[in-house]
């Protein structure tokens, strides 16, 4: 079996390296070099951590050579996105505005990563406060997709998934809010996690309760080439933890469960590109051979108004300082993405926000009644393929157009769901992929799920 650590699982690689076969300084130095070679044409990493990351490494080594326990991710390399505090780097959120908010300590999932032996190789770009579903800013620059240069990496999250399917790196920090994880894993043709609310700590000293998002509803999640990655990112980043008053010590595998799967292809009424409707139909039959259940039910809970409450939801927390904050910085992404929203955001009053939390309970329950009958739901991550680069900035139409695509995305953090997003392959440069949903803390099904589509449709590949 070959070392070549790029073609190792974190699992198989963090298991070698307990054992002594491989050093984790050699591994981490590997990877240091491939980031010097292949980033600067890409941009995934935006902040660099190379001696940090060796000495690190270097550390693991002792502790394997003197015997002593080894976490789950011993010496494997991973990333964190800028807008996560890791002590003695900015927490930019890709703003200027922030150039100079240096953590003092680390937010406590990567503490949790930490714990377990990772090594951190770099700090990954976004878009400005993490508005978009394109990744370029005034202080970092621009993410190229590495699969396809001609398209986003998706966003915000999308240096991280840069990173991962450029090979810097075995698991990648995100977060996600409205597809953050799940669009830039769709976009670079890698897997990607959004768990629960609650299930992976987040807290960044460096601003405090305001950098948790609205209503809590952002969540920190893994991305990856292979879903087994995913799985052990989220059991490394998993866990309670008080500065998180939001987090639960919800155990990683719940109750057997029928594996009986809905297939929505046009959720809401969008739609949905023929290539991303086969793209689910294949997936159904991976999941029929592997003995699952799949039905397209006659009835599935209202979608599209999820979308209409999560975006009131957002822009009832504080749209005045999100915009000032914007105008500051002159980031045209962020400003075409508040602007959007300039005359519906004065229409939300508290009577909207009562109505507002009323519906939103009455959505969660009709979701997990449905997700009792049908465990999994299969669904389209977006209605179109990846977009083009900075497609966003071409006018209002087109960004409406951009918004109603990504309906799943939206959807889905306002009803507190996790979802995975799998590859479905790349062709003609141009990556696809399918999305999972499940119940509530039920990770475990989503990635049980996610593991058959990948033995069907396989693992993907490095870029380039």
């Amino acid at each position: 079996m070959t070392d070549d650590p790029d073609t190792l699982s974190a699992r198989e690689l963090a298991h070698r390296i307990r054992e002594g076969r491989l050093s984790a300084a050699a591994v981490t130095r590997g990877v240091l070099d491939r980031v010097a070679r292949v980033n600067p044409g890409i941009n995934a990493i935006v902040q660099e951590c190379g001696d940090a990351a060796m000495a690190e490494a270097e550390a693991v080594d002792r502790k394997a050579a003197a015997g002593e326990r080894l976490g789950i991710l011993a010496g494997v390399p991973v990333t964190i996105k800028v807008i996560a505090d890791q002590a003695g780097y900015a927490t930019t959120n890709g703003t200027t505005l922030a150039r100079d908010l240096v953590a003092k300590a680390d937010n406590p999932f990567l503490r949790n990563m930490r714990a377990e032996g990772a090594i951190v190789v770099g700090r990954t770009n976004t878009p400005a406060f993490s508005y978009r579903w394109f990744t370029s800013n005034l202080i970092h620059g621009t993410t190229v997709n590495p699969r396809n240069h001609g398209l986003t990496p998706g966003g915000s999250s999308g240096g991280a998934g840069a990173a991962v399917a450029a090979g810097l790196g075995h698991i990648a920090h995100g977060t996600d809010i409205a597809g953050s994880i799940r669009y830039p894993a769709y976009a670079c043709g890698i897997q990607g996690l959004r768990p629960t609310p609650g299930r992976v700590p987040y807290f960044n000293a460096t601003s405090g309760d305001r950098a948790i998002g609205p209503q809590m509803m952002a969540v920190s999640g893994p991305l990856a080439r292979r879903v087994d990655d995913l799985r052990l990112g989220l059991e490394a980043m998993a866990g309670e933890d008080p500065d998180d008053p939001w987090s639960v010590p919800v155990p990683l595998r719940g109750a057997p469960y029928r594996r009986r799967v809905a297939l929505v292809t046009h959720p809401g009424g969008i739609d949905t590109d023929p290539r991303i409707v086969d793209d689910l139909h294949r997936a159904a039959g991976i999941l029929r051979r592997a003995g699952w259940e799949v039905e397209t039910p006659t009835h599935v809970p209202e979608i599209r108004e999820a979308v209409e409450l999560q975006t009131d939801l957002w822009l009832s927390d504080a749209y005045a300082d999100k915009l000032a904050a914007a105008e500051a910085e002159g980031d045209p992404g962020a400003l075409a993405c508040l602007g959007k929203f300039r005359e519906r955001a004065s229409t939300i009053d508290t009577a909207r926000i009562t109505r507002l939390f009323i519906r939103r309970s009455a959505l969660a329950r009709a979701w997990r009644a449905f997700l009792a009958d049908y465990p999994v739901v299969l669904t389209p991550v977006s209605a179109e393929l990846p977009f083009r680069q900075d497609e966003d900035l071409e006018g209002p139409e087109v960004l409406d157009r951009l918004w109603e695509a990504q309906l799943p995305q939206v959807a889905i953090p306002l009803l507190g769901l996790p979802g995975a997003s799998v590859c479905s392959g790349i062709e003609g440069n141009v990556p696809s992929g399918v999305h999972i949903v499940t119940a509530p803390w039920r990770e475990d099904i989503c990635l049980d799920a996610a593991e058959v589509l990948e033995a069907g449709f396989g693992v993907p590949e490095v870029a380039g």
